[in-house]
């Protein structure tokens, strides 16, 4: 009978003495592919498939590496039976710096993916879905958890200038072609206006982006990731649309002339909102309007913080 052969002990420099003793700030992988769990804005879970980056610090001088093959193994299933949370952020965390066995006293966690949000159009019966790209930042050190979503709107901006510069061509056709018509009926002005002779200019916009990061305050129990989206694109006025009818692109060039703003207003409206919500601690974005005017884009940044504390 043939016995057994004893397992095969493999070598593992890894765990040789450093050639030159000193810590390291940050050790892990990029880029990982995971699936991950998060909340719908209807309160049920998906899996999406997400982009994960992993470190941890080598607080160990004398040792050569870390226990990488441990980060892997223990983020494999990590997000996969459960909601991303503050409070599974904290758990994960704390099980990557445990896998090093002393190597490590902090973690750090990015996670990107796509979040889709289904979008009713502004006039006709119909909805369509509308990608937000998201980035997820979670450390971990001396106990102390922080959390940090980062996140972009897309919306229309026209410009405020512009649209005074059409009004006055507008309104200098209009005394041209009825300088000699009296009086006016509201019947021929109407037909007027409607008629190509009645848009002597129109005013330029662009799609425009808001580029957000905010740190979460960790008294809450969830991401607001929905929330903050939703409360930016009613600030902002005119979010890009998705499904799309006449009715619907009348309906939203009417909007675009009642909400007029340039890259300035934009970010102030932003950092009204993120101001003013409890959940967070500070923020920064950045605004850009990509310019139809210029070759060039127009760009604005504003940085903050949440409400003092109640």
């Amino acid at each position: 009978m043939t016995q057994p052969t004893a397992p095969r002990q493999l070598p593992d420099v890894a765990s040789d003495a450093a050639a030159a003793a000193r810590p390291l700030d940050w050790v892990g992988m990029a880029n990982i592919a995971l699936p991950l769990r998060i909340a719908s804005a209807g309160g049920e879970s998906l899996q999406v498939a997400a982009s994960v980056d992993v470190s941890v610090d080598l607080a160990d001088a004398d040792a050569r590496g870390i226990h990488m093959s441990r980060l892997y193994l223990r983020l494999q299933d990590a997000f996969v039976s459960e909601v991303v949370s503050p409070a599974g952020l904290r758990r994960v965390l704390q099980s990557l710096i445990d896998s090093q066995a002393g190597l490590s006293s902090q973690a750090r966690l990015a996670l990107r993916y796509d979040q889709m949000l289904l979008r009713p159009a502004l006039a006709s019966g119909n909805a369509g879905w509308k990608r937000y790209p998201v980035e997820i930042d979670a450390s971990l050190a001396d106990g102390h958890l922080r959390l940090a979503l980062r996140f972009s709107v897309e919306y229309s901006s026209t410009c405020p200038a512009s649209a005074a510069l059409s009004r006055q061509i507008n309104a200098e056709r209009f005394s041209e072609d009825f300088a000699a018509a009296r009086p006016l009926s509201t019947g021929v002005v109407s037909d007027w206006l409607a008629s190509e002779r009645g848009l002597a200019a129109t005013p330029h916009a662009q799609r425009s982006r808001a580029d957000v990061r905010v740190e979460l305050r960790p008294q809450f129990d969830e991401l607001p990731l929905t929330a903050l989206i939703d409360a930016l694109e009613h600030a902002l006025g005119t979010p890009v649309q998705t499904a799309v009818k006449r009715e619907d692109e009348q309906a939203f060039a009417r909007l675009n002339a009642a909400n007029l703003m340039f890259c300035e207003d934009a970010a102030r409206r932003v950092a009204a909102v993120l101001s003013s919500d409890p959940r967070i601690e500070r923020f920064a974005a950045d605004v850009e309007h990509y310019e139809s005017l210029h070759p060039h884009d127009a760009v604005a940044t504003v940085s903050g913080t949440g409400p003092a504390h109640g």
